[in-house]
């Protein structure tokens, strides 16, 4: 199959997965309504009732969107510059990084709405990926993706660890980030977005235009000078649309892990290893999957719901099992 064959495949796929997840978070939920219903709140004949059940699912429909494709896309880029299949902004520590500039946030009364909220996360998100790029720095090229992992590793335990002390002592704090830290696209309007849209289009251009990049250092930073590739300023715009994308994320819907584990191998998977593909499927399925395990976090346990970054958490740890065996039979 040739090049185009593929990106058409994945681009046609990703559309048609993507319209599919999205209809089935708009008809299903923890309370049940028909379908003709669901249709007739669309078109404004709904009662009040319905009226207002299926604008929260079409607030949460977009969110989830928003929130899968940056975190996907953030995740292919992190792995891509890191050469780690394993790294993505949850196990990197940029996540919990974010968190834990959120509750001191919280714990000192400054936190009143999303733009708060992104500010500081972008700032929790810069601050622990210059940390773990340092040490990473620290040891030879041919230890640097193992590094990473570790470092983010022992972000991860040191920022959930403070965490847990700032907010025992605090009840108001605790049920405050309680909500938020688990990770959850549910009641919030849709109009949020608006407020974190001059990061998210950054976000995106940046990392969207990275595929090249990303193909190129692959083949190792050297070879990438070579080929007239200015490696510092690829890496930096590369890895500032990935900071900016996961910062977006966690401020609309708080730290979610695993989806920009498991769809750039999904991604790859169907449609090869170029970067500039493994983006724009990334970009269709990240969404795909919030959507699903948002769906399916609704009726498991009726009448309530199981928030959305429980099940991204149950889905992606097999997916990060299926990804070790793989690394360790290649």
């Amino acid at each position: 199959m040739t090049s185009t064959a593929k990106t058409t495949v994945v681009a046609a796929s990703g559309l048609v997965l993507l319209a599919a997840t999205a209809a089935l978070s708009l008809l299903v939920g923890s309370q049940g309504i028909s379908p003709a219903a669901v249709l007739g709140a669309l078109r404004g004949a709904g009662d009040d009732l319905a009226s207002g059940i299926v604008a929260a699912r079409v607030d949460r429909t977009l969110i989830a969107v928003v929130v899968g494709a940056c975190i996907a896309l953030a995740g292919v880029v992190l792995q891509g510059l890191t050469r780690n299949p394993i790294a993505e902004p949850g196990i990197l520590g940029l996540n919990s990084g974010a968190a834990l500039l959120v509750v001191i946030g919280i714990r000192l009364g400054l936190l009143s709405d999303v733009v708060d909220y992104l500010w500081t996360a972008l700032v929790g998100v810069v601050i622990t990926g210059l940390v773990m790029h340092l040490i990473t720095l620290s040891v030879p090229v041919q230890r640097q993706p193992m590094t990473t992992a570790l470092a983010g590793a022992a972000i991860l335990a040191a920022t959930s660890s403070i965490m847990v002390g700032l907010l025992v002592s605090d009840d108001g704090a605790l049920d405050v980030f309680r909500y938020w830290q688990v990770g959850s696209v549910a009641g919030k309007d849709a109009s949020i977005i608006v407020q974190v849209l001059p990061f998210l289009l950054v976000g995106l251009v940046l990392t969207l235009a990275s595929g090249r990049t990303l193909n190129t250092m692959a083949l190792g930073d050297d070879v990438a000078r070579a080929l007239g590739q200015r490696v510092l300023l690829a890496r930096g715009s590369a890895l500032v649309g990935a900071l900016l994308l996961t910062a977006t994320a966690c401020a609309l819907a708080g730290p979610i892990a695993f989806v920009g584990l498991a769809v750039p191998h999904v991604v790859r998977l169907l449609g090869g290893s170029d970067n500039r593909r493994v983006l724009l499927g990334s970009l269709l399925l990240g969404p795909s999957l919030l959507l699903l395990a948002d769906s399916l976090g609704r009726v498991v346990s009726p009448p309530s719901e199981v928030q959305v970054g429980v099940m991204t958490a149950v889905i992606g740890a097999p997916a990060l099992i299926i990804v070790a065996r793989r690394a360790v039979r290649g």
